[in-house]
């Protein structure tokens, strides 16, 4: 090995690398490449799943509970965290269609032969 020969640490590549990272994100934000939305109005409040449970099947689920409460807003099923129950989010499908609180009364239902 030549004395012109220099050799790096494995500490020394990883600060390399984490420097590089921080000055990346921080030129991408100052040249205003990274947008952040400030309209809180289509954030999603959560991820969920349905799950089906025929009759006298057991279902089991955690104990603890999930700090959301469900409320019925306009007609649709809203979601609210219980630490701050004004920030609402309606629950919709795949298909972004809003969740009833509950079934529609057929006697209110027009049909098309009328």
């Amino acid at each position: 090995m030549s004395t012109n020969e220099r050799t790096y640490t494995v500490r020394n590549l990883i600060l390399v690398a984490v420097l590089a990272v921080i000055f990346t994100v921080l030129g991408l934000e100052l040249a205003g490449r990274i947008k952040h939305d400030n309209n809180k109005d289509n954030i999603p409040v959560g991820d969920f799943k349905a799950v089906h449970v025929e009759p006298g099947e057991t279902f089991t689920m955690s104990p603890k509970s999930s700090e959301l409460h469900a409320v019925c807003e306009q007609g649709y099923l809203a979601i609210a965290a219980d630490a701050d129950p004004d920030f609402r989010g309606i629950l919709v499908d795949y298909k972004n269609r809003g969740v009833r609180c509950a079934r529609p009364d057929s006697s209110t239902e027009s049909t098309s032969g009328e």
